[in-house]
């Protein structure tokens, strides 16, 4: 399904393999910005893992996000439509594609998507600024909680988005 210039497609097994070099890039280049790492992620992010693990989950919902045919990232989403209820599980778009505006095509492909969902929730690393800016400013979150103590590279922010 085109959105905005973008493709979605729900996520295959085949699709793995060519999003875990995004996803990579994706995180490394967070982690050399905001934790002075050259790579790091959540548990499985650089092996393909990650996008098994979740992306094929019960109940989630994952698409791969694609331009003129090139794979540059994926969204996996968590909705409870009958509760109106939905979560932000990961988002990605290639390092060498952020500031874009794909990311926040993406995110409305989702609102867009599930028109049901009145109260999205997702949460970031509390140091990652430009994710923060990405979510509050572009997606409209706020910040709700800080978990994880107060070692800001530990610490989650918790974000929630409610419409209407």
């Amino acid at each position: 399904m085109f959105f905005d210039g973008l493709e979605f497609s729900l996520l295959k097994r085949e699709d793995v393999s060519v999003l875990t070099p995004v996803m990579k890039r994706a995180f490394d280049d967070d982690s050399r910005l905001f934790f002075d790492r050259p790579e790091g992620g959540p548990d499985g992010y650089d092996d393909g893992s990650f996008l098994e693990k979740w992306g094929f989950a019960p109940d989630a919902t994952a698409y791969k996000i694609s331009l003129e045919g090139r794979a540059i990232g994926c969204m996996i989403l968590f909705v409870h439509e009958d509760k109106a209820f939905g979560y932000l599980g990961c988002l990605f778009i290639d390092s060498d594609l952020i500031g874009r505006g794909y990311g926040s095509t993406a995110w409305r492909f989702a609102e867009h998507t599930y028109p049901a969902v009145k109260t999205w929730c997702t949460e970031t690393p509390a140091v990652s600024y430009r994710n923060h800016c990405f979510y509050i400013n572009k997606c409209g979150f706020h910040v709700v909680g800080v978990e994880g103590g107060e070692d800001r590279f530990e610490a989650q922010f918790k974000l929630k988005k409610v419409i209407g």
